[in-house]
């Protein structure tokens, strides 16, 4: 994890920046295996009011907290569980899309397996057509970085210029919960 730190009226000890890091550094282990989080920390004295501000960067997600104490550490705790209520919030709303489109998607399938044994069997099926076509840029990335991008967007795979490579690769969501790689060979 990247720590930008600064103070205003305020000497920044070297026990107080490591208070910082350590407790900043806890909202990473809701992130495993993501990309490099950079947290801009800001830390000032107006009179009697202890002000910290984070802000923090995980590939395309920005989560900020403030918090305004009269203890400098109280601030830091609690500007810190309100980075972690905003964590959990949206993890519990990305944990609870993927179990409604997941049921969602059995429902269908359940209903379209009826339909089917319905259906004659002279019957032919069309051919499947493109409907929908989707330009976007690639950045160069890193697979890690893909895969949090591909979770951001909530999507089942992601298609990215592999900065390693130097190729195009797609990551994908994979049924045990891992994630695959598919890198191309010619």
């Amino acid at each position: 994890m990247k720590f930008i730190l600064r103070g205003k009226n305020i000497d920044i000890t070297n026990a107080l920046r490591n208070y910082v890091e350590e407790k900043v550094g806890k909202i990473e282990k809701y992130f495993d295996g993501e990309p490099p989080i950079e947290a801009h920390i800001s830390l000032e004295v107006e009179k009697e009011r202890h002000i910290v501000e984070v802000t923090t960067y995980i590939d395309g997600l920005t989560l900020r907290g403030e918090e305004v104490t009269g203890d400098m550490y109280a601030s830091i705790d609690g500007v810190i569980e309100k980075l972690e209520r905003q964590i959990r919030k949206y993890k519990t709303k990305i944990n609870h899309k993927i179990r409604e489109e997941r049921r969602e998607l059995k429902e269908n399938l359940a209903d379209n397996n009826y339909i089917l044994r319905e259906e004659d069997d002279d019957e032919k099926f069309e051919e499947p057509q493109i409907v929908k076509t989707k330009k976007f840029a690639m950045k160069p990335m890193q697979s890690e970085e893909a895969v949090m991008q591909m979770d951001l967007l909530d999507h089942d795979f992601f298609v990215f210029f592999n900065a390693d490579t130097e190729e195009v690769n797609v990551v994908y969501k994979r049924n045990v919960g891992d994630y695959g790689l598919i890198e191309p060979t010619f």
